[in-house]
């Protein structure tokens, strides 16, 4: 007797028609449950990679809108161009001083320049903009990691993205010609190097090493992010090594000392390499910016102003507080078990080990960054803050938004639990998940759309009592360009077209001086005899990009602030200075330093002849002359090492600027004998 089974019999039994779908009921349940997950999927993946498109073009186009290249910013491009007429990374030829805080951003913009041979500020702008855009779509990939990435199960939607570049300074730093866009961009790159170390069931060597040599270079992106640098490295050296970084060919002992050691040179060979190199070239352990600026003091209640004056006018404080309490909800109520990627590695026994292999999860990332996010606001609260609206603090805001980069909407779904009571519960919570984080994020969304059309600080062309400034607005109106770009978009700016004439008119050389009122400049002439060709020029003035950039490589251009002038960063800080301009040093010094005519009438009215000969003295100061030897003496095996041995000294070397003390101080003779009472 023979088996044979009717076709409406193997329907019954669940056999699926071949080309079609299953027909029995528990078939077609489970057919139609699969294709609703496959479509939520694409629908996740694709509203993922549409808000990431839709945030880097509106960071793109807001940032384009806003493009300029400030003053500060063109002071960057005068060393490239010395870099690339093959006088070296100085900002004057012929004295070695690094007028850049961020070494790496200096050499990114000379590498483009060199590789595209375009108009510098053409490609400053380009990769500026670049860096920027790809800044926020590191941190969204990186957040996206963080939450699980784009399933069926939920949508991830921009939201701290969203609050950044909603942000007026996040747009206008982002093209400024400033460093803004590579520590953003090194920011963002680390954070998703990060998540995707501690997610990796297997981290390979390559895996490893990329990640300690990104945290390594933090020091030459700007000195300040070592703070992040340095704890993601130690981040890294404490977590258990993975059993397939060890070598089976050493000893069992040695084996994670070797892969550490490997971790260390490979994070610290670019940074300390170069550290060498700075301290025996330029005479000092940071850049010079750092002892114009006086990074090392404090100014606390400045830097509280100058907090608020980002966080209250746009109510910053909303949206993150909004944002940190979603992501707390979801992270306490989901119960995510990062740690549940199968791993190969191995941590120490008891509640030490345990510590060490939480290590390696997400969420010991997700505090690295938030607690370096708020060390770096102490410290920039602490140096005072800055005198540009909101630029100093844009890197900590974007850390503080990296795990809320996009935020997950948990879509409901029904639980498969037979029990109902649970099942109730899971479809309670799946209900929450989703209008919570929803309603969350429309109100992030009308924010950012508010905010990103405000205008904070009103203090337009005039400098506010605080002394911060809206940078771009400022310049904008000060040299009659909506975007001020090229340098000769500056001559329009007061003083430049008349700088410019001053040194056509005096082809002798000699040190143009701006008046006391700011209106006109005078020429201090060298003296005889005049070599041919002329002595040189030589600009005392405060805005050092768009001078410098208007005049040739062979023009001096130095400042009272000491930015390319180290005489006058290491004089002592005014009290109740402008912040970032609370040095002045008095142009008595200079002239005696330019060795220019130092009598009357040939220099300007307004000197006095007795404190140019007391400068005179004063500048005779040996610890002086070897600061001044440290960077214009020709650079001798002898003397690199030199420097290496008295830099630390010379960061801390100050002077004082009235001559008349200087000479006190470093215990001279006063040339101008005391008055004689009658």
């Amino acid at each position: 007797m023979s088996l044979s089974i009717s076709p409406d019999e193997r329907l019954v039994a669940g056999e699926e028609r071949e080309g079609g779908p299953p027909t029995s009921t528990l078939a077609v349940g489970e057919y139609e449950r699969e294709a609703s997950a496959s479509r939520f999927a694409r629908l996740s993946r694709a509203t993922f990679v549409g808000g990431i498109v839709l945030t880097g073009v509106l960071f793109a186009a807001g940032a384009w809108q806003r493009r300029w290249i400030a003053d500060d910013g063109l002071i960057v491009l005068r060393t490239v161009r010395n870099l690339l007429a093959g006088n070296g990374p100085v900002f004057n030829a012929g004295e070695r001083v690094e007028t850049n805080t961020s070494a790496a951003w200096t050499y990114v913009v000379w590498f483009f320049s060199w590789l595209t041979q375009a108009r510098l500020e053409y490609v400053v702008l380009a990769v500026a903009l670049v860096l920027s855009v790809l800044a926020v779509v590191f941190a969204m990939l990186g957040s996206a990691r963080l939450w699980g990435g784009a399933s069926a199960g939920q949508l991830l939607l921009p939201a701290g993205a969203l609050v950044y570049i909603a942000v007026p300074p996040a747009r206008d730093y982002a093209s400024s010609g400033l460093e803004n866009c590579l520590v953003i961009f090194w920011l963002g790159v680390l954070w998703y190097l990060l998540m995707r170390w501690s997610q990796a069931g297997k981290p390979g060597l390559p895996s490893y090493f990329g990640l300690v040599f990104w945290a390594g270079l933090s020091w030459l992106v700007r000195p300040e992010m070592t703070i992040l640098g340095g704890l993601a490295l130690l981040l890294v050296f404490c977590a258990p090594m993975p059993d397939s970084l060890r070598y089976s060919w050493l000893p069992a002992r040695v084996r994670p000392l070797v892969i550490r050691a490997l971790l260390v040179a490979i994070g610290g060979a670019v940074p300390v390499g170069y550290q060498i190199w700075r301290m025996g070239y330029y005479g000092l352990p940071y850049p010079n910016t750092a002892v114009a600026k006086e990074a090392s003091g404090a100014k606390w209640a400045q830097g509280f102003t100058y907090l608020w004056d980002l966080v209250g006018p746009y109510f910053l404080w909303l949206p993150m507080l909004v944002l940190a309490m979603i992501a707390i909800y979801l992270a306490r109520r989901s119960g995510r078990k990062h740690a549940g990627v199968t791993r190969d590695e191995r941590g120490g026994t008891g509640r030490l080990g345990r510590l060490q292999r939480r290590l390696r999860t997400p969420g010991a990332v997700v505090t690295l960054m938030l607690f370096a996010g708020l060390l770096l606001v102490l410290f920039n609260i602490r140096v005072g803050g800055d005198f540009m609206h909101g630029r100093m603090l844009l890197p900590q805001l974007f850390i503080l938004l990296l795990p809320v980069a996009v935020l997950p909407i948990r879509l409901p779904g029904g639980a498969r639990s037979d029990s109902g009571d649970e099942r109730t519960g899971r479809a309670r919570w799946a209900r929450w998940s989703f209008a919570v984080p929803l309603v969350a994020w429309v109100a992030t969304a009308g924010w950012a759309l508010i905010v990103s059309g405000t205008v904070a600080n009103t203090s337009g062309s005039q400098l506010s009592a605080t002394g911060i400034v809206d940078e771009r607005i400022y310049y904008v109106l000060n040299s009659g360009h909506d975007h001020p770009i090229l340098s000769e978009d500056y001559l329009d700016y007061p003083r430049m077209r008349a700088m410019v004439q001053a040194i056509e008119n005096t082809p002798d050389g000699g040190l143009l001086i701006n008046s006391p009122s700011f209106t006109m400049w005078y020429v201090a002439p060298p003296p005889l005899p005049i070599p041919e060709g002329g002595a040189g020029h030589t600009v005392y003035f405060l805005n050092l990009g768009m001078t410098s950039m208007n005049v040739p490589l062979s023009v001096r251009v130095i400042d009272q602030e000491g930015l390319a002038y180290p005489l006058a960063a290491h004089t002592d800080r005014l009290v109740d200075g402008r912040i970032g301009h609370d040095k002045n040093l008095y142009p008595d010094w200079v002239l005696v330093d330019m060795g220019m005519v130092d009598r009357h009438p040939w220099m300007p009215w307004f000197m006095d002849e007795k404190w140019v000969i007391q400068a005179r003295t004063a500048l005779g100061c040996p610890a002086t002359q070897d600061l001044l030897a440290s960077y214009r003496a020709p650079l001798t095996v002898q003397r690199f090492k030199s420097n290496i041995i008295q830099s630390l000294d010379f960061a801390k070397y100050r002077i004082e600027r009235v001559p008349k003390y200087e000479i006190q101080r470093c215990k001279l003779v006063d040339p101008i004998p005391p008055p004689v009472p009658n």
